[in-house]
């Protein structure tokens, strides 16, 4: 009896062991750590490399001339959250397409926008 008891203490102790190192082992490179102080600064992390993404971008197609339809010119805004990136531009004429790129930095540039860029850059803020 004395024997069933002390295998059954040897294994509880054996699982509670396990258990424990399951919860603290060290992470490896990738993993997500286990507690949630090691999550929040992962969340962190990303956020601070989340911030120089170019995420914010809107589209304004038009019609870059009146002879032309089907909205064929486009300028596009790609900034990320300081408002940094830059705005290309596409005119589609009748037997050519230009295309532009000017800088934005915190949301305005210090080229001249056209009406359809600054609307672009204006959809494209949080």
């Amino acid at each position: 009896m004395l024997a069933s008891i002390a295998i059954f203490v040897a294994l509880l102790a054996l699982v509670v062991a396990f258990l424990t190192y399951l919860r603290v082992r060290p992470t490896a490179e990738g993993e997500l750590p286990a507690d949630v102080l090691g999550l929040r600064k992962e969340v962190a992390a990303l956020r601070k490399e989340a911030a120089g993404a170019l995420r914010h971008l809107a589209v304004v197609r038009y019609d870059a001339f009146e002879e032309m339809g089907g909205r064929l010119s486009w300028s596009l805004a790609l900034l990320d959250d300081a408002g940094d990136g830059v705005v290309l531009t596409s005119i589609r004429g009748r037997n050519e397409a230009r295309t532009y790129t000017k800088s934005v930095t915190s949301w305005r540039s210090d080229q001249e926008l056209s009406p359809e860029e600054t609307e672009a850059i204006t959809h494209a803020k949080p």
